[in-house]
């Protein structure tokens, strides 16, 4: 019974995790664009949007991601065999790409923190899209287990990004218009 709830609550904490990641890198547009603009347009958007972000930050999303590892963890010290099953190398693999991700992010939330902005609008909405191919490789790798073709879910994954690009390239033309 143990091992339920520590699924369910591990699934809550990624769901969490994976909500700060989306909003925060949002919010470093928003940021990136506001600082962009002319005074005093440019210092209250900035101050509102640091604040905002500094809240998401550590109330929300790094907790989250240092709670969904514990979990992680105790699921699999709970259930060791997952350690032999291919896809869960896989999964973790990814995981490690998240974390790094979200240390990524870090980088830039101290940045902007300090009202230095390094990346443009577009390239943080590419950057945006990484966590959600991430979030969308985890998923079919859980629920299809050893049941996905690798080729096929390879194949899928890339298709999807190269969507996505397409995606952020089209609403770019469409924002400027």
């Amino acid at each position: 019974m143990d091992y339920l709830y520590l699924k369910a609550l591990h699934i809550i904490f990624v769901i969490t995790w994976f909500a700060g990641l989306f909003y925060i890198v949002r919010l470093f547009i928003y940021h990136t664009e506001a600082l962009e603009k002319s005074e005093p347009e440019k210092t209250i958007l900035s101050d509102q949007l640091a604040l905002m972000s500094k809240k998401l930050w550590y109330i929300i999303t790094w907790p989250s991601a240092v709670i969904t590892v514990i979990l992680g963890t105790s699921l699999l010290l709970s259930q060791p065999a997952w350690l032999k099953m291919p896809f869960m190398h896989i999964k973790l693999g990814f995981v490690f790409l998240l974390l790094l991700y979200h240390l990524g992010c870090h980088v830039i939330y101290r940045q902007l923190q300090n009202g230095e902005s390094k990346y443009s609008s577009t390239q943080l909405r590419v950057f945006n899209e990484v966590a959600t191919i991430i979030l969308f490789a985890v998923v079919f790798l859980i629920v299809l287990k050893n049941e996905l073709s690798w080729i096929w879910g390879t194949i899928g994954l890339i298709s999807f990004a190269v969507i996505l690009m397409i995606a952020i390239k089209l609403y770019k033309k469409f924002r400027k218009k």
